[in-house]
């Protein structure tokens, strides 16, 4: 990897991790609170590709990981299994957005809201996966009123977060910022 781009990814895991804290730290209630990491997520994701996405999603995902896990009783799991979801949404939008050419699209922000909506997918299952599985295997308990509650909070973040990523995808002035930072491929 180039200096850009590690930096770039380090600094958007980073700001993943702020806007983490922060939003968790003021809406948590128990097991649940409002986390907008994924907005740096995304713009990695859209702008970098997926493998940037992937690591974004992986850093960027250590604050929440570290409020849901050792902070609320999930431990090393929380730890381990919430950075690992989060970098399951960046790399699945980073193929989704190459893949169909969002960026080539005459109006890339229709487009890139159902690419972030479909994106996170993968987590959604990995969620499902954490809570009807791990989550009972080692600490023994299961709670589907938190796993539903947690996943209609999860969706409505996400649906905030697209309106936000078709916004970006569309502003020709922050795709130029960000082509500053890094070098654009021709299929993105």
């Amino acid at each position: 990897m180039k200096a850009r781009v590690i930096s770039f990814t380090a600094m958007m895991g980073a700001l993943g991790n702020t806007l983490s804290a922060i939003s968790i730290g003021l809406t948590k209630a128990g097991q649940v609170g409002l986390d907008l990491s994924h907005i740096a997520t995304f713009v990695a994701a859209i702008y970098g590709g997926p493998y940037i996405g992937f690591l974004t999603g992986l850093i960027g995902g250590f604050a929440a990981g570290i409020y849901f896990g050792p902070l609320s009783g999930l431990g090393w799991l929380g730890l381990i299994g919430l950075p690992f979801g989060k970098s399951l949404t960046g790399l699945t939008t980073g193929f989704l957005y190459r893949m169909l050419k969002v960026n080539q699209r005459s109006h890339p922000s229709l487009f890139a809201i159902p690419v972030v909506l479909l994106g996170y997918v993968p987590e959604c299952l990995f969620t499902i996966f954490y809570f009807t599985v791990l989550v009972p295997y080692f600490f023994g308990w299961f709670s589907l009123s938190l796993l539903i509650f947690i996943s209609i909070k999860a969706w409505i973040e996400i649906a905030f977060m697209s309106v936000l990523m078709g916004a970006l995808a569309g502003n020709g002035g922050f795709k130029t910022f960000m082509a500053n930072f890094l070098p654009m491929r021709r299929d993105q």
